[in-house]
């Protein structure tokens, strides 16, 4: 990342005084505030609907400031003030489910700098990729807590590389568990948003995921219609799936048009992405979800240069069948935001994320995706506040 002299990512990147008291407000939305506080979905149940629109949700925790999915980014997102956390799942060799983007962990941690873990180097195909590095499955949980988390991206993201070692990788338990103990000292309920990754993949290895998830919800009481939680996951099997065991509210992934989920692919299912963004397809799932993580680029197109185009009808069409919209993912580096957005010729540099989110929430989405939740929440307070 070459930033020049611009203040350090975290807090003080979008916030003074008055941007911190907006946060202030955006916060404690979710900890009793009068109904005046924020626009609402409504129902007064504890659950999803009373969240505000639109609400954020912390992208892996706060990847733009810290190392993705650790203890330290999620709480750097909760203090942040971010109405909903991200995590993703992976098993270990024995079972346990982790916190990493993907089972490969080459880049999210040290494993390469590990010699007793050379060996376990090795090439494998996931959902038709190959892929070579150190993989999850690999590892016992013991093992996988021997390594130190550091960033993925440090081209882009340099000054996420001072946290580098500072955390491990922590285990679904231990973030419920988190959760619980944050919960107390708020006094609210901490909400999180928890992705099966390559649930296909895993079940063919011995390793399914849902009963896992299913079985920690249970414990950590997430199991219910009104817990302050969503599943999610790109493939539609595995939310159905978990709809049998739990209750919980739950969102299903869709990628870039013209792709095809993974387990559609391996059961023969001809359906792609632009199938299930028609109202046929959106009708199937809501019959077992309670909404959509659509990638950005399916609310709003780009051109060939990058530049954004007409929205779709994907907001009307979804919340016509009663799904809530949580799109992905807005960062505020320039590289990552649509050409419209973009300023000045450093790609690591921050752009105008503010005009995106401005343009992205005038579509009606209810969520966003952000690895900057401080921006997003901003952005956020002044689009329920125009």
């Amino acid at each position: 990342m070459t930033e020049g002299e611009r203040m350090s990512p975290g807090r003080r990147t979008v916030l003074g005084a008055a941007g911190a008291a907006v946060l202030g407000t955006a916060a404690t939305g979710l900890a009793g505030a009068p109904a005046s506080a924020a626009p609402r979905h409504g129902g007064g149940h504890g659950g999803y609907r009373d969240l505000p629109i639109p609400y954020v949700i912390g992208h892996r925790g706060t990847a733009g400031y810290r190392p993705e999915h650790t203890l330290g980014s999620y709480q750097h997102a909760l203090d942040l003030g971010a109405h909903v956390i991200e995590q993703d799942l992976v098993p270990t060799k024995d079972g346990h489910l982790v916190c990493r983007h993907e089972n490969d962990i080459s880049a999210t941690t040290d494993v390469s700098d590990h010699p007793e873990f050379a060996s376990r180097k090795a090439t494998k195909t996931v959902d038709g990729v190959a892929i070579t590095g150190w993989f999850t499955e690999d590892f016992t949980l013991a093992e996988l807590k021997t390594l130190r988390a550091k960033e993925r991206i440090p081209g882009n993201r340099q000054r996420n590389t001072l946290y580098d070692g500072r955390w491990d990788v922590p285990t679904f338990e231990e973030v419920l568990r988190w959760a619980e103990e944050q919960g107390r000292r708020l006094g609210r309920r901490i909400w999180l948003h928890s992705e099966t990754k390559h649930p296909t993949y895993f079940r063919g290895i011995g390793l399914p995921l849902e009963n896992r998830v299913a079985a920690l919800l249970r414990r950590y009481g997430r199991h219910r219609a009104d817990s302050p939680q969503f599943l999610e996951s790109f493939e539609p099997s595995s939310i159905q799936r978990l709809s049998r065991l739990v209750d919980t509210p739950s969102v299903v992934l869709l990628s870039n048009a013209g792709t095809k989920p993974w387990d559609f692919v391996v059961g023969g299912d001809p359906r792609t992405v632009d199938d299930l963004v028609k109202p046929a397809g959106l009708k199937w799932i809501a019959s077992y979800a309670q909404g959509i993580g659509p990638t950005l680029d399916l609310i709003i197109p780009k051109d060939a240069s990058g530049r954004l185009t007409r929205p779709t009808t994907l907001v009307r069409d979804a919340h016509a069948q009663g799904l809530i919209l949580h799109p992905y993912t807005m960062r505020n580096e320039n590289t990552f935001l649509p050409a419209d957005f973009r300023r000045g010729t450093d790609p690591n540099a921050y752009g105008d994320a503010f005009g995106a989110f401005r343009t992205y929430f005038a579509t009606g989405i209810d969520a966003v995706f952000s690895d900057n939740a401080d921006t997003a929440l901003l952005a956020a307070a002044d689009f329920r506040g125009r």
